[in-house]
């Protein structure tokens, strides 16, 4: 009698890892089924749309260039830029276009006279100039100006050190738009910009 007691006890023990081991599959199984309907209802949830849409900053510089290819094309030859969106317009115009220079979008688009009356459908050359500029860091300031004008941009201003810590120049591209180009080489409080500002402005004159 006790040999056959003996003889029960793997025989229990192997059982109980079986039902365990039945147990154990049958919660996996309820798991994955339970995420896959959580996954079901997520993907039928409506996606909840982002005001400022990830790509974009909240402020987008548009440029109207003529002819806006060209345009691209230089941006892409001096700064670097990639071109994205290009939605085009009759006679081969660009209606609008997006291009990324560093982590920015800039938008521009060809003038488009028929769009309406304003000086915004106008380009700097037709308008007669231009009220607004764009500001744009790089690594290298001097590399990005030689190369803007040998490129066929105006020198506005050649790179120089500035008193709020910036390597700093000016260009006006082909096509009527001034950029400022800098390299920040050193951080200022507004206090050490100030004393600097003094330093450098020439004192009023004499009356």
């Amino acid at each position: 009698m006790a040999r056959s007691r003996k003889a029960a006890r793997p025989l229990s023990r192997r059982k109980t890892a079986a039902r365990k081991k039945t147990v154990t599959k049958s919660r996996a199984k309820a798991a994955r089924k339970s995420a896959r309907a959580a996954a079901a209802r997520k993907a039928s949830r409506p996606k909840r749309v982002q005001a400022v849409p990830a790509a974009y900053g909240s402020l987008t510089p548009h440029l109207i260039v003529s002819p806006a290819s060209d345009a691209v094309a230089f941006y892409v030859k001096v700064f670097g830029a990639r071109p994205g969106l290009m939605m085009g317009g009759p006679g081969g115009a660009i209606m609008h276009g997006e291009i990324k220079i560093g982590d920015s979008i800039l938008m521009l688009a060809d003038e488009q006279p028929s769009m309406g009356p304003g000086p915004t459908r106008k380009s700097p050359k037709n308008l007669g100039g231009t009220s607004a500029g764009v500001m744009l860091y790089v690594k290298d300031a001097d590399a990005v100006y030689t190369r803007a004008v040998a490129a066929g941009a105006t020198g506005l201003m050649p790179p120089g050190d500035m008193f709020w810590g910036d390597r700093y120049c000016q260009i006006a591209d082909p096509f009527g738009h001034v950029w400022a180009i800098a390299t920040h080489v050193k951080d200022m409080t507004a206090r050490q910009m100030k004393q600097a500002a003094m330093t450098a402005m020439p004192p009023p004159p004499q009356a």
